[in-house]
């Protein structure tokens, strides 16, 4: 492996290992809102209990989270600094931002989250978790803003005097679709995550006949709440989907397996077994004009086909090798109109001649046999995006089912008459982190060659380390993960056990009244 493979190994291990505690630090902190304002409005101190248990549970989470986090932010210097230089003026803006305005008011308001219970008033405390949970999500978002723009670069250009990408439209790289669409779908998974986790540890709670009164009330929350969540994250993911039919053509035909352009509406694979080698997918059962639907929001829009994208790749590279090959001349002869006008027309596919750096120093020269070989760098990998695609969405209607008929059990006070359902909901606890971890695997192995999509390929982006330097830090971050991997359950299954401490006068939680 290569310091490429290398790197992109190492951040791809930490951002899914970071990724485990985001979705539950998103869920948990509306959750929390939520039991407070209960508590607020009724003055039953059981809700108060509840906020403060699920509220330690998600403190734990919160401090793995922000351990794991910090380090991916040093890996853009360290293993990806040609990345960093060339696009560090837009990417680095709201990391910046998420850093000055979220996780500082996330950070300031957990700490008044857990010590402001005897010193500030029932409004003035569910303002604080308010406030916390805003924060957290605000976190989420400045860092999927810069994540969308990886996906789709907008509001930026080359700027051929520094030889980078600079910012054009704060705003347009702002309010990007892409970043917008995987934002709300982002977070609604979260909640879908932190849902699942109050049931289930609820569930065994009822399995074990302790703590009645929390797990029940628990339940009918995360039920509720989880029911909106999961039907929001599969609409909003319908709607990530047509973004990405708009701007990455090839990401939703490697995630259909569609090789040849298909007439339109595309129809698209419920399942079946992609063949890389024929270009075929065998036992496919297909839903006629689905896919066209999803990607282009009409019967007449037509999905292209990876063969066809490939072509189209092609004819890009040969138009950013124009634009390449007039850089030289334009720092030498900055006032030649005619050589700016072509460099001005084909700047925009710059950085797909930048992909025959792979196989060629002289850009320019490359032939017709490398220019195919690096059009066909462009097909990301079609197996992982889409067999992960598919369990991702079928996990999606899972979760609808189970929180509806939760749901339904809890509104009908019945939830504890079903114990084969207790186990179910039991047993579903890590499915939320698999379709999570699923997603952010398609939405980035999608994008491949790419570090910025059309821009930047991924082989230039990184560091010019020795690749033993890569091995010895991915063990040290091994290692170090473990530990806290150890720690984080050790912390968790202990909480749990234990349950939320009884409140003075009271013998234990399971011997409050349920009303």
């Amino acid at each position: 492996m290569d310091v490429v493979e290398l790197s992109r190994l190492q951040f791809g291990l930490t951002a899914m290992y970071h990724f485990l505690f985001v979705p539950l630090t998103l869920g948990l902190s509306i959750l929390l809102a939520i039991m407070e304002s209960i508590y607020v409005t009724t003055g039953r101190t059981i809700w108060r209990d509840m906020t403060k248990f699920w509220g330690l549970l998600f403190g734990i989470n919160f401090a793995m989270g922000v351990a794991t986090g910090l380090t991916m932010e040093f890996e853009f210097g360290t293993n990806w600094a040609y990345y960093a230089h060339y696009v560090g003026d837009i990417f680095g803006a709201p990391l910046a931002i998420e850093g000055l305005m979220a996780f500082f008011l996330e950070a300031s308001f957990i700490g008044l989250f857990f010590f402001g219970w005897n010193r500030m008033s029932r409004i003035q405390h569910l303002g604080a978790t308010c406030l916390m949970a805003i924060g957290t999500n605000l976190s989420a978002l400045w860092i999927l803003i810069a994540n969308g723009w990886m996906q789709y670069p907008v509001g930026a250009r080359f700027n051929l005097a520094t030889m980078r990408m600079e910012v054009t439209d704060f705003f347009a790289v702002v309010f990007n679709p892409v970043a917008q669409a995987k934002f709300v779908h982002t977070v609604s998974a979260g909640y879908v995550t932190g849902s699942m986790f109050v049931l289930s540890v609820s569930a065994f709670y009822l399995l074990r006949g302790r703590h009645r009164g929390l797990a029940i009330r628990s339940m009918t929350i995360a039920a509720s709440f989880g029911l909106a969540s999961a039907l929001s994250a599969v609409v909003l993911g319908d709607e990530s989907g047509y973004t990405a039919g708009l701007n990455q053509k090839m990401k939703i035909a490697a995630i259909e397996a569609m090789w040849q352009t298909e007439p339109a509406p595309a129809a698209f694979t419920v399942v079946g077994i992609p063949d890389i080698d024929t270009h075929t997918t065998d036992d496919a059962i297909r839903v006629p004009w689905m896919l066209g639907l999803i990607a282009t929001r009409s019967l007449h829009g037509q999905v292209e086909g990876i063969d066809n994208l490939v072509s189209e790749a092609e004819l890009r590279i040969k138009s950013g090798m124009i634009a390449y090959g007039a850089i030289p001349t334009l720092r030498a002869h900055p006032d030649d109109a005619t050589v700016r006008a072509a460099f001005d027309a084909h700047v925009g596919d710059l950085g797909y001649a930048l992909l025959l750096k792979r196989y060629t120093p002289n850009v320019t020269d490359a032939g017709e046999d490398v220019i195919g070989a690096a059009a066909l760098d462009t097909i990301p990998p079609v197996l992982p995006l889409f067999f992960g695609f598919r369990v991702m969405v079928g996990l999606g209607f899972y979760f609808i089912a189970l929180f509806a008929t939760m749901f339904v059990l809890a509104s009908r006070r019945h939830l504890e008459r079903h114990r084969w359902l207790l186990r179910v909901c039991l047993w579903s606890l890590p499915l939320p982190w698999i379709a999570a971890e699923l997603g952010w695997v398609v939405a980035e192995v999608g994008r491949q060659p790419w570090t910025i999509d059309g821009v930047l390929p991924t082989f230039l982006s990184v560091s010019s380390v020795p690749a033993l330097d890569v091995w010895i830090s991915i063990a040290g971050f091994v290692l170090f993960y473990s530990v806290l991997a150890v720690v984080e359950v050790y912390l968790m299954v202990r909480t749990i056990r234990r349950g939320p401490l009884p409140p003075a006068g009271v013998a234990a939680p399971s011997a409050l009244r349920v009303v």
